[in-house]
């Protein structure tokens, strides 16, 4: 759909999806193919690498220059990608937070790596109760960040939000592509199926020796690896990572849902999109 509206007004995507963006990782994290790639100009697929710190201020930076010069040429830009918090950064910006330093981080990945989930929502329950009370308390990368900022400045990752929006020198329409649960659950089991077949393990298995980074703590990556140090059976690692992008597909829907301005479509509905896209002023 973003490459045929792309199509349509002449104009690069910007990717808002935080993992397409590593170069390294390519079959799970279900980047656009080499012809889709080639079709129409993306900013912020394969821009970055594991070993850079991407966070959802970088993208906001990162996507409002791009913008900007696709701005001096074009009337419109197309966003794509399901990571709402980087899509919430561009519209409406970020909160400023203290740098984290990377020995802070890399003591709580590891300590989470080795404790689970359970030791990290028992110390962000104790050191950040305000966050553990109205945060997503079965998502780890939520949950170590809350902990690493309380751990770094003493202070609640939610005296640091303001819920201030900023105001941005374009106008922004907001397409969300619905379709029944059942149907999507079913394209989610078949997509990793395909990924399977495609050669995830391989990739991923390429990556074991860096799984400690945090751009690999993500679905699609970290059931394998726990199948490579011996932990689960690889079809218990394929039926996780079918439950956990179900999983996560539904905190999506959760998120976007909760915004009004998204005007919900079939994904069929091409003609409606195109319709409603072009009568919007620019």
């Amino acid at each position: 759909m973003a490459i045929q509206l792309a199509k349509k007004f002449d104009t690069p995507i910007i990717s808002a999806d935080s993992r397409q963006c590593f170069r390294e990782m390519n079959i799970g994290v279900a980047k656009p193919t080499s012809q889709q790639l080639e079709e129409v100009k993306h900013y912020f697929i394969n821009s970055h690498s594991i070993h850079d710190e991407v966070n959802a201020a970088v993208f906001e930076e990162y996507a409002l220059a791009k913008a900007a010069d696709i701005f001096i040429t074009k009337n419109t830009t197309i966003m794509v990608g399901g990571t709402g918090l980087y899509v919430k950064a561009f519209c409406e910006g970020m909160d400023e937070i203290p740098k984290i330093s990377a020995d802070v981080r890399q003591n709580i990945i590891q300590s989470f790596e080795q404790k689970g989930l359970e030791w990290l929502q028992s110390e962000v329950k104790e050191k950040d109760p305000e966050y553990f009370a109205t945060g997503e308390q079965h998502n780890p990368q939520r949950l170590m960040r809350a902990l690493e900022v309380v751990v770094s400045t003493g202070r609640s990752i939610r005296s640091f939000q303001s819920n201030l929006k900023k105001e941005r020198p374009f106008n922004i329409v907001k397409i969300g592509l619905q379709l029944p649960r059942e149907i999507l659950y079913s394209q989610i089991n078949t997509r990793v199926d395909e990924m399977m077949n495609e050669g995830l393990l391989e990739e991923a298995s390429a990556l074991f020796p860096q799984r400690n980074l945090n751009a690999l703590q993500t679905v699609g990556y970290s059931e394998l690896f726990d199948y490579m140090e011996g932990r689960i059976t690889l079809e218990k690692a394929a039926e996780l990572i079918k439950q956990n992008t179900r999983h996560y597909a539904k905190r999506q829907i959760t998120w976007f849902s909760r915004d009004a301005a998204i005007q919900w479509f079939a994904p069929t509905n091409i003609s409606n999109i195109e319709d409603y896209v072009s009568n919007i002023p620019r």
